[in-house]
């Protein structure tokens, strides 16, 4: 066996004589680097660094074929000119109903975003189940590659090609994740990119910052796809009472530390840093490393990507390694050969760690050249035997020229506690954020990054003029609620009334009573209320936002909706935030009653503002037509419903029952489903499936992580109406489901577990209870700990039941406290008592059934067929901010959406609807 000393030669030599073959150094970057390093590789040997014509002509070539070799592996080579898009991404198929593992390299694009959808912690797993016999099998490499280093057996002929392990991968050889997660970014669009980066961050997986694009030979830096990110901590001042923060992880300052690779080294940077962010003592897997399942497996185009992950201190002083927000930063792959985003990392990092095992002439050269930095270096060293001295003398040189000492400079090897090192790593960060240092937001990093020639995703023209409509609207925004009153001038009070009087004229014609004066009044002042509103132009403002979302390009339109929601939030009131304990169990303020009407927390502007108020020019104009006092050729707003679908096509929420006035504006969902009808022509057959419940028991959570939705979470994160969304079945499975499209609604806030004594209030939400099961093929009620269903949901079953039409029905109890706890199946077959809680039977007394009062289990659970109760653990695994999602929610959910889906192919639900007959469903109800 050789020596370390001869191995590390070995591999130095062998990395720069080969240059045209080594993985490591690619001859783009290395021409790159001297162009921005200024490093004088000209006094060195050329056969340090390949650089002769011959080779540094076969890179190009060689660099292209690896990347195009890896995206046909996976399958992804048909997206590289019309890109993988988010609609593509969230169909249901009948791969959807299966807990399935990928048999073969082009299953695991799909694999992983399946799991990466549903939150799954597993989601970075490339194994793959090969269904091929075991003796056909290929005998696995006696070579290993751990994530930095490479080791030969003494037996090995030097001469020969000691690189061979940076072979592509075969269909039965796990793909490195790290590969496939560039492979999918590079074949995604923008806003499929982003959703990856979002599910990415709440399953706490390292951020792709830099993506490497050798192929191209340019480097992508990935602000775009940050900026959906949003991030929550504990802010403690020096002096004073702390309080959560909340902000954009692109737009928050914080120190940044970045960890870095030179040539060879021993440690892992990627276990480093998840000591070192990990309170406990089994650290968290946020960067992926070599000792998780296939770590060990060669970057083949990875090598150049950029990670970062935050610290987020939570208040309590047992977990919180640091004091405050901490961004930390990893180069994959050695600086040599990446030297322009290592660049990049001493411009926005307060300090570098550099690991290596030795430093040596080339080593000295390369980092000479950053004389001058106001970034602190410090090394991480597990030498060699033997090279102890070599190491001290060109630290030495170092020491001055880049501004260090003696204490810059860490020493691991095997015989180091790793404790004791992973907190003196954590004491020299905690030192360098106290003094004065950089502190940058990605935002201010993007600016570093376009200085030194990388590309940008936020820079192309589409999304820079969506941002500039953008900001034109939010620069004249001061106050939401003047706002509202000043601007969006058909809501509020004129709106209101008009719903009131709707509302009695609706109650007057079902009451089956002959039409009288009454009636003729009521409809008179309808029409004199619509006509006020028809008498008003749309402000500036809407007129802005009409015109954002009519442009012809498909993407700018998605770019100017994204850019509208933030710039929303940010000019949105402050809102009261809740006590840590409250965030780290999601327990919501009210778990019983909420009376909506006493809600603690202003509604935000948002989107649905603009929206709602196009809604209510059309339905001031439908109004006026329909009773024939505007003619209809003079209609000015008949192509607003059109608008608005392109939004619900493109994954945006709409409003069906209007949270302002808890009414539902008719005309303007009818024109939307008429659209709808329109624009699906064949595959216009639905299954409608809702989501009830009281506010704060996770229903949008489960829906978002179910389908990959994006309905509004959090109390007091969003508005307070119900919300629908639209989920396409693939052609492939339409015949065997039964429905081209699922229509999911989230109930929001409005059902808020008012009692049945409460009057008004208690009819009100029984109604729109009754309004959204009505309308739904499959309901899901979603419950707290508390056994006892919400009164107004339990008064809508009732009155369905009259009716006959019952939708299937799924009971999801909610681990709202016990945030790691594995909690038990989540699919539980059993009854609920049979002796009704004090509102529940308030409920039935008030439907005045015959019989005596009946129970919930009389009602609900009389078919055991439909007797589905759920129980879901906790969505954390650990405390927040700093937790994961925890893989028993995660893998709950996705029990229960394979049953809601079985049901619905089975005709276990009622019967499917067309668009048509929705349409008068909905007008029915």
């Amino acid at each position: 066996m050789a020596s370390p000393g001869l191995e590390v030669e070995l591999l130095v030599k062998g990395r720069s004589d080969l240059g045209e073959v080594a993985p490591e150094i690619k001859a783009s970057e290395r021409r790159t680097a001297v162009a921005i390093g200024d490093l004088e590789w000209r006094d060195m040997d050329a056969d340090d660094y390949g650089t002769n014509e011959a080779q540094d002509s076969d890179f190009p070539a060689a660099e292209r074929s690896r990347l195009q070799e890896m995206l046909s592996l996976l399958g992804l080579e048909t997206y590289q000119a019309q890109k993988l898009s988010l609609p593509d991404s969230l169909q249901i198929s009948s791969e959807s109903m299966k807990n399935w593992a990928p048999q073969a390299p082009k299953d695991l694009p799909w694999n992983f975003l399946r799991k990466l959808q549903a939150l799954n912690a597993e989601a970075r797993n490339t194994t793959m189940v090969l269904d091929v016999p075991p003796d056909a099998r290929p005998a696995e490499k006696e070579s290993q590659m751990e994530e930095e280093i490479i080791y030969w057996d003494a037996a090995d002929d030097i001469s020969a090609d000691i690189y061979s392990f940076s072979e592509l991968p075969t269909p039965d050889t796990p793909v490195n994740p790290l590969d496939l997660l560039c492979a999918l970014l590079l074949s995604s669009d923008s806003f499929l990119q982003q959703e990856i980066v979002q599910k990415m961050s709440l399953c706490q997986f390292a951020l792709p910052l830099v993506l490497p694009d050798s192929e191209n030979h340019y480097h992508t830096f990935l602000l775009w796809a940050l900026r959906g990110v949003v991030r929550t901590w504990w802010a403690q001042p020096p002096r004073g009472v702390g309080s959560l923060r909340e902000d954009s992880a692109v737009l928050s300052r914080a120190p940044a530390f970045a960890f870095v690779r030179m040539e060879v080294s021993s440690n892992s940077k990627s276990q480093l840093l998840n000591a070192v962010l990990s309170a406990g003592h089994r650290p968290r897997d946020c960067f992926w490393h070599r000792d998780l399942n296939v770590g060990t497996n060669p970057r083949e185009i990875a090598d150049g990507l950029v990670e970062v992950s935050w610290f987020l201190p939570s208040g309590r002083e047992d977990l919180d390694v640091f004091p405050e927000p901490m961004a930390f930063l990893n180069l994959r792959g050695d600086i040599g050969s990446h030297w322009l985003q290592f660049k990049l990392l001493t411009e926005v990092s307060s300090a570098v760690f550099i690991l290596t095992d030795n430093i040596s002439k080339k080593e000295y050269k390369l980092l000479s050249s950053m004389k001058g930095s106001a970034t602190k270096y410090y090394f991480i060293l597990s030498p060699y035997r033997g090279k102890r001295n070599t190491n001290l003398r060109f630290l030495n040189r170092l020491i001055p020229v880049l501004k260090m000492d003696h204490s810059h400079v860490l020493v691991k090897v095997s015989s180091t506690d790793s404790v004791g090192f992973v907190r003196r790593v954590r004491s020299i960060v905690a030192h360098v954020a106290r003094s004065p240092c950089r502190r940058l937001s990605v935002e201010e990093m993007a600016h570093a990054a376009r200085r030194l020639g990388l590309r940008v995703d936020e820079d192309c023209e589409e999304c820079q003029r969506a941002k500039d409509r953008m900001e034109r609207i939010t620069r004249k925004i001061k106050d939401s609620d003047a706002y509202r009153r000043d601007e969006l001038r058909l809501q509020g009070e004129p709106w209101r009334k008009a719903a009131q009087v709707e509302k009695e004229l609706c109650q007057a014609q079902w009451a089956g009573d002959p039409p009288d004066k009454g009636r003729a009044e009521l409809r008179h002042r309808l029409l004199e209320l619509r006509a006020q509103q028809n008498g008003h132009e749309p402000t500036w403002g809407v007129q802005e936002f009409v015109a954002g979302i009519s442009g012809p390009s498909l993407g700018e339109k998605q770019y100017f909706l994204r850019w509208m929601e933030w710039g929303l939030a940010r000019v949105a009131p402050p809102r009261p935030r809740q006590p840590p304990e409250t965030i780290v169990t999601l327990r919501a303020k009210h778990c019983g009653v909420v009376d909506l009407s006493e809600l603690l927390w202003p509604e935000p502007l948002g989107v649905e503002d603009f929206l709602r108020e196009m809604g209510q020019f059309y339905e001031a104009e439908s109004c006026l037509v329909e009773a024939g006092r505007l003619p209809a050729g003079q209609r000015r707003f008949a192509h607003f419903p059109g608008l608005a679908l392109e939004l619900l096509l493109l994954g945006l929420p709409l409003e069906l029952i209007d949270g302002s006035t808890l009414s539902t504006p008719l005309r303007w969902v009818t024109g939307l489903l008429k659209e709808l009808h329109i624009r699906l022509e064949r595959r216009s057959r639905l299954v409608v499936l809702s989501v009830l419940g009281v506010p704060g028991t996770g229903k949008s959570t489960l829906l978002n992580t179910m389908f990959g939705l994006r309905f509004a979470t959090g109390q007091g994160c969003g508005p307070r109406g119900a919300f629908m969304q639209l989920v396409t079945v693939a052609e492939s499975f339409s015949p065997d489901l039964g429905c081209d499209h699922i229509l999911v609604i989230d109930s929001g806030g409005l059902i808020g577990g008012a009692l049945a004594t409460a009057g008004e209030r208690f009819e009100l939400e029984a109604s729109l209870a009754t309004l959204l099961m009505g309308l739904s093929n499959v309901t899901v009620v979603s419950l707290a700990e508390t056994r006892d269903v919400p009164p107004a949901i339990l008064h809508a079953f009732l009155r369905l039941e009259k009716t006959g039409h019952m939708p299937n029905y799924q009971f999801v109890y909610q681990n709202l406290h016990d945030v790691c706890a594995p909690g038990p199946k989540p699919r539980d077959r059993r009854q609920l008592p049979d002796l009704p809680g004090d509102a529940s039977r308030a409920a039935v007394q008030m439907e005045k059934q015959g019989g005596g009062i009946r129970t919930l289990a009389d009602l609900a659970f009389c078919d055991p067929e439909k007797q589905h109760i759920w129980h879901i653990p906790g969505l954390w695994h650990g405390v927040p901010p700093m937790a994961a999602v925890s893989l028993g929610y995660s893998e709950a959910i996705f029990e229960l959406k394979r049953c809601l889906l079985e049901n619905i192919r089975n005709g276990l639900s009622n019967q499917n609807k067309n668009i048509q007959q929705l349409i008068e469903l909905v007008r029915r109800l």
